[in-house]
């Protein structure tokens, strides 16, 4: 994972905490509201994000454009859509698009009450192109909007996903049968289906009017339509800018490994104040700071917060509406996923918690989604030292508020970090990791790499290796052979050191006694920490188990208080319906569990 660099860095040097924007909210969703350093104009930024996966990607992205305009003297606001992130579902989808429309009417007028600014810009991306458009309509104070890789033609847009929706779960080994195709899906995110009928009929060429006097399209390479769209617009605002948008398809590659595009990012903000300077009154100064009152759904309750030195980090508290009968579970992030989860999984997860009397609190830890770096901090947060200080800035908000006994619940890198926390702080009373790639990670190794290059487990390369698609794939060079054949060798390697273990009859339980994943399983063990260990089948994470407890995990049985959980069929990230009730039922039970000890 790679952000602004060097640019980041100094952008952030001499400066020791870096405040998480204010949380706000309205119309039953969440915003953050990014205040001015030096509030000198009238003009503020509204943020119209894309849907799905490509908004999971520019999440960070639009946090460091938010704080790069908060420089200069340009507050700005970014928000959820309805339905979508941190906002309250919706029961009735509406028609076509006009949840989201309203949704964003609403967060320009919180942005204009926030900021005391008249005029705003827009800056979207992808579908938040056309809900920038239709806004611009309504709103007769819109003095710019951005395009970056707008959506031109909803049908080739639709087809675009269904192609890229069949990326992201091969990606994930994710078997046919387990796909989910039904509407409009990627990354175990469906579009509402009256919303992807109004989607099938956008065609912005179409439009003969535009409420704006400036508008900026940053062209993706490889897409002639962008450049048309940007010569059609000339036919209808005064001024327009067109440049490339350098670094898109790292950016929306996966937000695991996206690299955040610093040019792109200085061309925005570059042009956001050249429309700025121009002759205004100054923006209203004496505003009331905002606060986010509690949004209220079906038995849970949740707050939009920040918190940590210098509420430097933040995260969604999710309680119960009724009496607490469970202790709070703590949902980490997993990779650079924002803490709605991949796929809202966290969302989801929280207000279920919620109705069973569990409170929950999700969270980004810093240089991830909406928490800030921390100036000196590594680039690379995954894996590092740094993130354990996040989840006991964590631990100290939920001890403040009276919400102990609390457990740590994570995926992947998140399932690292619960472990690593449960280790070291005795407030954590119970651990559940779900495919958790490592309990212990060697710091000479790079993460970057380990990330580009992630192995699968055995079975899954072999089972991949029999589809005619794959071969093709190899034959055509889209497959990095050599990494592939690298990591079955080191597999392959893996098994036979156990299994030579196993012909001496020394597990490596005592083989390896001191080493610092058993010798954290049995501090855990002796402080009596309620433990879950939850794998899909194929997963690579279970390879790294049998290294520590043997074949098919046969040391397990000197812990027979950790539970352990295998989900047949499933991927890395529990797409399948079935899987995710899994994950559910065992927070939920140790939730209730813990809370009776």
């Amino acid at each position: 994972m790679a952000g602004w660099g060097a640019a980041e860095e100094e952008r952030n040097e001499g400066k020791q905490i870096r405040s998480a924007a204010m949380p706000v909210t309205f119309a039953g969703t969440v915003g953050l509201f990014t205040s001015a350093e030096v509030s000198s104009r009238n003009i503020a930024v509204l943020f119209l994000s894309p849907w799905g996966f490509e908004e999971m990607c520019v999440r960070k992205f639009w946090r460091i454009l938010a704080e790069d305009l908060a420089d200069i003297g340009i507050p700005s606001l970014r928000f959820d859509y309805a339905g979508t992130g941190d906002a309250l579902d919706i029961a009735d989808e509406g028609d076509g698009l006009t949840p989201w429309q309203e949704t964003a009417f609403a967060a320009a007028a919180e942005l204009k009450r926030l900021s005391g600014c008249e005029r705003l810009i827009l800056v979207s991306q992808g579908l938040g192109g056309t809900i920038a458009a239709t806004l611009a309509e309504r709103l007769p104070d819109i003095d710019g909007i951005a395009f970056l890789a707008p959506v031109i033609s909803g049908r080739a847009y639709l087809r675009e996903l269904t192609v890229w929706s069949k990326m992201i779960d091969e990606s994930m080994g994710l078997p046919e049968a387990q796909r989910q195709t039904e509407g409009v899906t990627v990354a175990s995110l469906r579009m509402p289906d009256r919303a992807a009928d109004a989607v099938k009929k956008l065609n912005l060429m179409t439009r003969d009017r535009l409420g704006a006097a400036n508008c900026l399209v940053l062209t993706r390479p490889g897409r002639p339509g962008d450049a048309d769209f940007a010569r059609h617009l000339e036919t209808l605002v005064p001024h327009v800018e067109q440049s490339a948008y350098d670094g898109y398809d790292d950016l929306v590659s996966n937000p695991t490994i996206a690299v955040m595009p610093a040019a792109a990012g200085r061309k925005i903000v570059a042009w956001v104040q050249s429309i700025a300077i121009q002759p205004g009154t100054v923006a209203s100064a004496g505003l009331t700071p905002p606060v986010a009152e509690p949004l209220s759904g079906d038995g849970f309750s949740e707050l939009p917060l920040r918190f940590g030195a210098g509420n430097r980090l933040f995260g969604v508290l999710c309680e119960p509406e009724g009496a607490r009968t469970g202790a709070t579970a703590l949902l980490l992030t997993t990779a650079y996923d924002r803490h709605a989860g991949w796929g809202r999984m966290s969302v989801t997860m929280a207000r279920a918690l919620a109705r069973d009397g569990i409170a929950s609190l999700r969270f980004d830890t810093a240089n991830v989604g909406d928490s800030p770096p921390l100036s000196g901090a590594p680039e690379q947060v995954l894996y590092s030292r740094e993130q354990h200080r996040d989840v006991e800035e964590a631990l100290d908000l939920l001890e403040q508020r009276n919400l102990l006994p609390a457990y740590a619940v994570g995926r992947c890198s998140g399932g690292y970090l619960a472990f690593q926390v449960a280790v070291r702080d005795a407030r954590c009373r119970g651990l559940i990791t779900v495919n958790p790639y490592s309990f212990h990670w060697d710091e000479s190794r790079s993460v970057d790499e380990s990330l580009r290059f992630a192995p699968r487990s055995l079975e899954t390369y072999g089972r991949k290796l029999l589809q005619m698609e794959t071969l093709k794939r190899l034959l055509d060079g889209q497959i990095d052979a050599k990494s592939a054949v690298l990591n079955m060798a080191t597999g392959i390697g893996r098994r036979m050191v156990r299994a030579s273990r196993q012909l001496l009859g020394a597990l490596p339980l005592f083989a390896a006694a001191q080493g610092p994943v058993l010798g954290g399983f049995r501090a855990l063990a002796k402080r009596g920490v309620d433990m879950s260990l939850i794998y899909s089948a194929h997963d690579i994470g279970l390879d790294h188990l049998h290294d520590q407890f043997g074949e098919n995990g046969a040391g397990l049985k000197y812990f027979p208080d950790i539970r352990l959980i295998i989900i047949p069929e499933a991927d890395h990230n529990l797409t399948p319906p079935y899987a995710r009730k899994v994950y559910l039922r065992e927070v939920r039970e140790m939730g209730l569990r813990l809370a009776n000890r």
